[in-house]
């Protein structure tokens, strides 16, 4: 089954920061609405949405993966968090794929989030993306957000363009929906939409956002 929320709204031209911010808000309250009390940060890179997490007491266990070394380096000296000591603290970081299942780290969690990260897969590496996220782990509640690629002429980029060299693909808001409904469908889960930014009539919203959630 699939549920479908829009959040439309217009706002003040926001700037990249003030968009992401407000993107780590949507994400953290979609977490706290989701009465989780321990969350995967799935792509954690420098650590800024296990800051939020980190400031909020409903999440006891919280533990973020990221497969570059540097991005984990920023996130351990922006949390405060010894080099060499992932193991029993509240928070703790790990060098890790979420394209790969590593039970010994994944498992036992109510909620992931997968905050801009999934464009900077291949798109045929997607389906171990599902099958680790949403069929190895079965977790409770999965936060996804990633960029909509008909909001980027507002952003001035060309035709075709990315807004990140990483990127592999960039999604329209018809296909993410695709993708997201297939995904629920596939493994059990409802799911709701919500746009995140600036409104804009013809092209939506720099953001679009997917909670999956099962009962």
């Amino acid at each position: 089954m699939v549920l479908l929320k829009r959040n439309h709204r217009w706002q003040s031209e926001l700037s990249a920061t003030e968009l992401h911010n407000e993107r780590l808000d949507m994400v953290v309250k979609a977490l706290l609405q989701s009465n989780s009390e321990s969350v995967l940060d799935l792509g954690c890179g420098t650590g800024q949405l296990l800051v939020r997490l980190a400031a909020e007491k409903q999440f006891q266990k919280i533990v973020g993966i990221d497969q570059s070394q540097e991005a984990l380096a920023e996130a351990r000296a922006l949390l405060a968090l010894p080099e060499n000591a992932p193991g029993e603290n509240r928070l703790s970081l790990y060098h890790a794929s979420f394209t790969s299942f590593i039970e010994d780290i994944m498992v036992g969690f109510d909620a992931g989030a997968m905050v801009e990260t999934i464009e900077h897969v291949a798109p045929q590496r997607l389906s171990a993306v599902e099958q680790t996220v949403f069929s190895c782990l079965r977790l409770k509640t999965v936060v996804v957000t990633t960029p909509n690629r008909e909001f980027n002429a507002l952003h001035g980029i060309p035709e075709g363009g990315f807004r990140h060299p990483d990127h592999r693909f960039e999604w329209t808001r018809a296909k993410f929906r695709s993708w997201a409904a297939g995904v629920a469908r596939r493994n059990d889960y409802l799911i709701r939409f919500d746009d995140i930014g600036e409104f804009d009539p013809q092209h939506g919203t720099s953001t679009q956002m997917a909670t999956f959630s099962r009962g």
